[in-house]
């Protein structure tokens, strides 16, 4: 394999969309993706195969520090995570990059404001062709460049749901998506949210930056390459090759600069397993990578009216942020509030397996199902760990206060819209969808692996973009946040790496 000037390690949100910042630069560029591009197959619409048979779940197994092994909810394809994701792009509010006290502690400020990174934000809302509304939610910070889609219309019954928040004097908004949901339903009539994208109806890191980016013919995307370690000059001061493994062969290449996107926690693994002359992996001689990992706090939560049935196919169009910056009360704030996509009897049964199916059917379809999310702080006793080539993952959950609270009003408020019957259940370790902070960014080469633009303080050729340099969580989906993050990179890439 011919050596490219930049290699990217993983097609997810991150490396998509740098490689889609990067497209037209001239630089010859190569993605290595240890999965496979996803088949359509009619798995991707059954409820049975993706969540009671776990067809899409990956072989691989991760340990708990000092515990058991687990499955865990991590999905390896062109496209990465996303292809599965609820195509929620939203943004950080302004408050999220200012330090702010929760229940459970501070939340850090960025290492830049929300206004130096609004741009992005509206750019990444172009690429991933974002469908949304203004002026319906008074938490949403400033937006130069308005939605260029109207956003997904509310089915029946979750227009009824909006009107009865309101009556309650809340402030129910329309959830920005990146779904085209005439291309999505002419597909099948499910909803999205979990579902795998096998077409075009989720704007996806695949379905969009990626397909961008190899209109470049200077850009390659190469799968089944699983990177196992990194290599530096004899200095260290820079990343001299990528060691990858690929149908069975051991094969290195040595670009001039390397993307690491391969997601928070196995970029954390690829860099804690790479040899250096300190023993604790490279990028580390803050002693932070694999730490301060963070993964939303959340709950599903089911509003049950017996004398209601819920005939919503996709459902996901609402989100609730009157509890994002405050409990309500002038107290410290809880989270955010969404649709889950619509659920039946197959995704309840994955769960709650002891009742019967047809029981499970009539309580899915009398339900509304919402999504509780709250912020995770950073602890650096939180961390991802490698144990050879096993994963250990150590989650210091923080925070909780927050939900409890957030579980408590939303179950309050739901009972007041006359939902007689209100159940919930926290998300646990198998679910990682939101993972973040591993390989943080900051002012302080002492502190913080990654500065402000993703390059790694100890070697100047590497960069690392995506979910691992958040250095909060915040409380919505990180997707957008991400996107617009490597957008930013690669623009900065293009005018100090590139321009000569």
């Amino acid at each position: 394999m011919a050596n490219a000037d930049i290699v990217i390690i993983g097609s997810g949100i991150g490396g998509a969309t740098i490689a889609s910042g990067l497209a037209g630069s001239g630089a010859s560029i190569l993605i290595l993706e240890r999965g496979e591009p996803l088949p359509a197959t009619p798995h991707a619409r059954s409820t049975r195969s993706i969540f009671v048979d776990e067809h899409y779940r990956p072989k691989e197994m991760w340990r708990e520090a000092g515990g058991a092994a687990f499955n865990p909810g991590n999905y390896y394809y062109v496209g990465g995570n996303s292809k599965f994701f609820g195509a929620v792009l939203i943004r950080y509010r302004k408050e999220d990059f200012s330090e702010l006290e929760h229940f459970g502690g501070v939340s850090p400020a960025w290492p830049f404001s929300y206004d130096e990174f609004e741009p992005w934000y509206s750019k990444a809302e172009q690429l991933f062709r974002v469908r949304g509304t203004l002026g319906e939610d008074p938490t949403e910070p400033f937006h130069s460049i308005p939605y260029a889609f109207k956003p997904v219309p509310d089915e029946p019954p979750i227009a009824r749901a909006r009107a009865e928040l309101k009556s309650l004097g809340l402030h129910p908004a329309s959830l920005p998506l990146g779904v085209d949901i005439e291309a999505w339903l002419k597909e099948g009539r499910t909803g999205w949210d979990a579902f795998p994208n096998t077409g075009q109806g989720k704007i996806d890191a695949q379905t969009g930056p990626l397909t961008a980016a190899l209109a470049d013919k200077n850009i390659r995307l190469e799968t089944g390459a699983h990177v196992d370690w990194l290599e530096t000059t004899p200095d260290g001061g820079s990343i001299a090759a990528i060691h990858y493994t690929q149908n069975g062969a051991q094969k290195t290449l040595s670009p001039k600069l390397v993307i690491l996107s391969a997601g928070a926690i196995n970029s954390a693994a690829i860099l804690l397993r790479s040899p250096s002359a300190t023993g604790k992996g490279l990028a580390n001689s803050s002693d932070q990578v694999g730490r301060n990992f963070m993964n939303h706090n959340s709950s599903a939560m089911l509003a049950i009216d017996p004398r209601r049935r819920n005939d919503s196919v996709y459902q996901k169009t609402l989100m609730l942020n009157d509890y994002y910056l405050s409990d309500g009360k002038d107290g410290k704030p809880l989270g955010n509030v969404q649709l889950l996509g619509k659920i039946d009897g197959n995704m309840l049964k994955a769960n709650v397996k002891t009742m019967p199916k047809f029981a499970l059917d009539y309580m899915a379809g009398h339900a509304v199902d919402w999504y509780l999310m709250c912020e995770d702080l950073p602890d650096p006793e939180s961390r991802i760990m490698v144990d050879g080539k096993e994963i250990v993952m150590q989650w210091q959950r923080s925070n909780m206060q927050s939900l409890e609270g957030l579980t408590k009003v939303m179950r309050q408020n739901l009972r007041a819209c006359g939902y007689p019957i209100v159940l919930s259940r926290p998300f646990d370790k198998r679910t990682p969808s939101h993972q973040c902070g591993t390989v943080k960014m900051g002012n302080d080469p002492a502190t913080s692996p990654l500065d402000p633009f993703c390059r790694a303080w100890d070697h100047q050729n590497l960069f690392v973009v995506d979910g691992g340099f958040l250095p909060t969580s915040a409380a919505v989906n990180p997707a957008l946040s991400i996107a617009a993050q490597a957008l930013r990179v690669a623009d900065h890439i293009r005018r100090t790496e590139l321009a000569a």
